[in-house]
């Protein structure tokens, strides 16, 4: 089906009225139809002059839409195949599905949202066939025209990308398969990117005027570099009673349990003693339930933490607003000023390793070794005074993971 183009119509005169005649697509037929609109009576009340039936001729056709490129779209996607619309909601029900890397439910809103506030306004009735480089660069002018930063634009981009990719036949094959070219699309380059942290002095001021499970959650999070879901998520039968070590099982989102962010999250995250101590104070006699709750359920809102707690304690400290992700940059961040081996920051993070040599190190598997390394590298911050503070680092320069000093020795 051709791309349409402006026409004017045929005016004619049939028995006592004059209509005026023109080409239109209709949904279900791939040929045009030629329709009929009645202008104006031939004799009497409501007759019109020759200029004026082609004037209303013309307005007659801008109305039915007949020269759109929305209704050619909307008209192509139906008659030769499924829409863009079409296949976004197919392939956000697959995605949340399927067995093989399934995506979480933030994911799943995160990308929901993506699709409802600007690729189906723009190009939903689009045939999934016609989303091209073409396509996705007049998209791409549109967002960079609304002040949409690069990241959100590259997002966007990214989902639709998905999207189209996500349409296969029986064989498994793409079915429309592309040659992205970002260059064509002009996609803004990502530069400078924001990532928003913690030093330790604020850490230290965030905990201190936190209040209640909060002072211990925020002290938790910044001294274990636990996402908020596996923080929220930890129960009482995760912390050992020593409280040394935290067993990483499974996430929270919305008050839900779920399976953690990826496989590598399932892990174990050794504290220091110093954090422990707080941790276990907090549980106190506790045996079950979870660790961080609200009426001894999960904590539903992790938005409403950062609304009524954190945020208003960066405000009061001078810092401008950050979230729960800042505390795990700052660990990591800590953990890398204080030489922690490789494999073992990405155990304690939850990241896959990068390498053959990352498969093999059976550094992970090394409890003593472990916690001896977590004693000796800190917190980096202060606990309040009613809680035990951390021992100040030994030997600052060294490769704090190799010094041969046993728990026994750390306060």
């Amino acid at each position: 089906m051709a791309r349409r183009s402006g026409q004017d119509g045929h005016v004619e005169r049939k028995g006592y009225a004059f209509y005026v005649r023109f080409w239109i697509d209709v949904l279900g037929q791939e040929k045009r139809a030629y329709k009929s609109v009645r202008i104006c009576p031939a004799f009497g009340p409501g007759k019109m002059t020759t200029p004026e039936r082609e004037r209303r001729a013309k307005q007659i056709i801008a109305e039915s839409g007949a020269d759109t490129e929305e209704h050619f779209k909307l008209v192509a996607g139906v008659n030769l195949g499924v829409t863009f619309k079409q296949q976004a909601d197919w392939f956000m029900a697959h995605a949340q599905a399927r067995k093989r890397r399934p995506i979480k439910p933030a994911t799943a809103k995160s990308w929901d949202t993506c699709i409802k506030k600007w690729l189906n306004p723009h190009i939903g009735a689009s045939p999934l066939s016609d989303v091209n480089n073409p396509v996705l660069k007049e998209l791409v002018s549109k967002m960079a025209d609304a002040g949409l930063s690069a990241k959100s634009i590259h997002n966007y981009i990214q989902i639709a990308k998905l999207v189209v990719a996500s349409a296969v036949n029986e064989h498994g094959e793409e079915l429309y398969p592309r040659k992205w070219n970002h260059e064509f699309m002009d996609l803004p380059e990502v530069k400078n990117q924001h990532a928003p942290t913690f030093s330790a002095e604020d850490v230290t001021k965030i905990v201190a005027g936190a209040e209640g499970q909060y002072r211990v959650l925020y002290a938790l999070l910044a001294g274990s570099g636990l996402r908020i879901g596996e923080a929220v998520g930890l129960e009482v039968s995760d912390v050992p009673d020593d409280g040394l070590m935290l067993k990483i099982r499974q996430s929270v989102w919305n008050g839900k349990k779920q399976t953690p962010k990826t496989p590598s999250a399932l892990r174990e995250v050794d504290l220091h003693p110093s954090l422990a101590a707080m941790l276990k104070a907090f549980i106190g006699a506790r045996k079950s339930g979870y660790v961080f709750q609200h009426g001894g359920r999960a904590i539903v809102s992790q938005s409403s933490i950062l609304k009524r707690s954190l945020h208003p304690i960066l405000k009061q400290i001078g810092r401008q607003k950050g979230g729960f992700h800042s505390f795990r940059t700052y660990r990591v961040t800590h953990l890398r000023r204080n030489r922690v081996p490789e494999d073992l920051l990405r155990f304690w993070i939850g990241h896959a390793g990068k390498s053959v040599t990352d498969a093999d190190s059976m550094v992970k598997d090394d409890i003593a070794f472990r916690q001896v390394c977590a004693a000796n590298v800190g917190l980096g911050f202060q606990l309040p005074a009613e809680n035990p503070t951390e021992s100040p680092m030994l030997h600052p320069n060294a490769p704090n993971c190799t010094q041969t000093v046993s728990l026994s020795e750390v306060s």
